[in-house]
């Protein structure tokens, strides 16, 4: 049995739930609470025009401030959009004269973060605040721990809590106090409304691909691994969906999407999380250049969509979405920032790059490890503004169609932003024979270590010799997308409840904080 220990504030707390209940006043009400308006619509259209449409309103939410003024206050309530000032006064929500709902509930009993509902009139304060005169004060619900303090004026947060293990842990307290943390997740499910509706009206179908796998395919990385109890076998969470996908254009869909939840158990950091959202569509019939125009039209819109311009800040500098967006090949790139032209070299050579580059490589590493690794580590980081990094070479992509006239590379691009990938798309492979080979290529690195090499899909394969037609296909990291929109410098903050050790604490029986340990 668990022994909860409870802070002074959280004891008095309890001390006043308790109390309401003794007056008679249920603390978590069930009935239902007619909401009629909403803090900011009020506060966006009432003036003195109109003050006659607003003569009777019910608002609910958190009390998040009170001035006392005796037998009057002001307080701020918070709604889901916003706050808006309230004006108690005691004689006017007495019950027959009987003052006890002001002196001893609103004065005594009311916590910053209860939740109460008012209903009364709009009117300007002489400071020319927009406010609402409490008429009925109707209290809905206990808040038994204290929020965070924290300023909030005019929009504005000014000692907000930055604390991440405050943050990520405890996400629901801080939407409450933060409002611009509310604000990112509002304009992250604009963003993927812009998607889905950019897609849709071009003829795409969403549809939904598993995300337990027998084999994890689609991608190059570390998957986690769970039990089938019924089936006896072991189950994959998907590290991509990419291979379901390209199976419905095998069965006849032209365009299909899917924002998929992936899973890759690797490293944590400010662009990575072990379990991401990623956007994923395949055209038959189009190639990567088709791809790279669609590509920046839709980012074009979102951003739009999502902040009024095609314009959009991340760390102090200004991201322009508006296309088309340069290109560059990949050799290209690294010649510019490396000066060394690795279109030739076998492995040693690219071995004897890295070493003179001060590039740590592991022995596992082929061909296409080695040249990802001199990109991302020497010029990832230059391209600011959108740029499509094209024709990859072979060893670097096992999924990609061989490029029509420039030999040993394929037809593929990433999108870069802001120094980091945010896309990746190709002209798929669909010769079954090429691409059994390249399974087989990355079993052997497989066999020299590399955990990231991809399995072989035998029924992926089987589903290609039924036939699959010239097909595009992309990935868009939706949280990655999501930061350069919103101007978040970390993936944490754009994830509602990122992954977090799980932390040990009193209210855990003590058996469960000695597994969590």
């Amino acid at each position: 049995m668990s022994t909860q220990h409870l802070s002074e504030q959280e004891l008095i707390r309890r001390e006043k739930l308790a109390e309401l209940q003794r007056l008679g006043i249920e603390p978590y009400p069930a009935a239902l609470y007619p909401v009629s308006h909403y803090s900011q619509e009020i506060k966006a259209v009432f003036n003195d025009d109109n003050k006659d449409d607003f003569a009777a309103v019910c608002l609910a939410g958190r009390v998040m401030s009170v001035r006392d003024m005796g037998k009057a206050a002001f307080a701020e309530l918070q709604d889901s959009q916003g706050r808006i000032q309230v004006y108690v006064r005691r004689d006017d929500i007495a019950t027959d004269g009987d003052t006890m709902l002001y002196d001893n509930v609103w004065k005594k009993l009311i916590d910053l973060g209860d939740f109460i509902g008012i209903k009364g009139f709009v009117f300007r304060t002489k400071m020319g605040e927009i406010s609402v005169h409490v008429q009925e004060l109707t209290f809905l619900g206990k808040s038994l721990r204290p929020l965070p303090v924290v300023k909030v004026a005019e929009g504005q947060t000014f000692d907000a809590v930055t604390d991440p293990e405050f943050k990520y842990r405890q996400r629901y307290a801080d939407l409450v106090v933060n409002p611009l943390v509310k604000e990112t997740f509002v304009k992250r499910t604009k963003m993927i409304n812009a998607i889905r509706e950019f897609l849709n009206e071009h003829g795409a179908l969403e549809v939904d691909t598993p995300v337990l796998q027998s084999i994890p395919g689609g991608a190059a990385a570390r998957p986690f691994i769970t039990h089938h109890n019924a089936l006896d076998v072991p189950f994959y969470l998907r590290i991509a969906n990419e291979l379901y996908l390209k199976r419905l254009i095998v069965g006849g869909f032209d365009w299909v999407y899917e924002f998929s939840r992936n899973f890759r158990n690797e490293g944590m950091d400010r662009t990575h999380n072990p379990e991401f959202t990623i956007l994923e569509w395949y055209t038959a019939y189009k190639d990567y250049f088709w791809m790279m125009n669609v590509t920046e039209q839709l980012l074009e819109r979102t951003c739009i969509a999502v902040n009024g311009t095609d314009e959009s800040i991340i760390g102090g500098k200004t991201i322009s979405f508006k296309a088309p967006f340069k290109r560059v090949p990949i050799y290209e790139a690294i010649k510019e920032h490396t000066g060394f032209d690795v279109s030739e070299m076998d492995e040693a050579g690219l071995r004897e790059v890295c070493g003179k580059l001060g590039l740590e490589v592991a022995p596992s590493m082929g061909k296409g490890k080695l040249i990802d690794t001199i990109f991302g580590e020497r010029c990832e980081h230059h391209y600011i503004q959108p740029i499509f990094i094209t024709d990859y070479p072979v060893e670097m992509s096992p999924l990609t169609k061989k490029h029509r006239s420039k030999p040993g590379l394929v037809e593929r691009f990433e999108l870069m932003i802001n120094g980091k990938e945010i896309a990746n798309a190709y002209s798929e492979l669909n010769d079954p024979i090429d691409q059994r080979e390249r399974f087989e290529d990355q079993v052997k690195l497989m066999e020299r270590g590399d955990d990231e090499a991809m399995f072989i899909d035998y029924d992926f394969l089987r589903a290609l010799e039924y036939g699959m037609p010239p097909t595009a296909g992309i990935g868009i990291g939706i949280d990655r997308l999501c930061m350069l929109l919103t101007g978040n410098v970390s993936i944490q903050d754009v994830l509602l409840f990122p992954q977090m050790r799980p932390e040990k604490s009193d209210d855990v029986p003590a058996e469960e904080n000695e597994t969590n340990a």
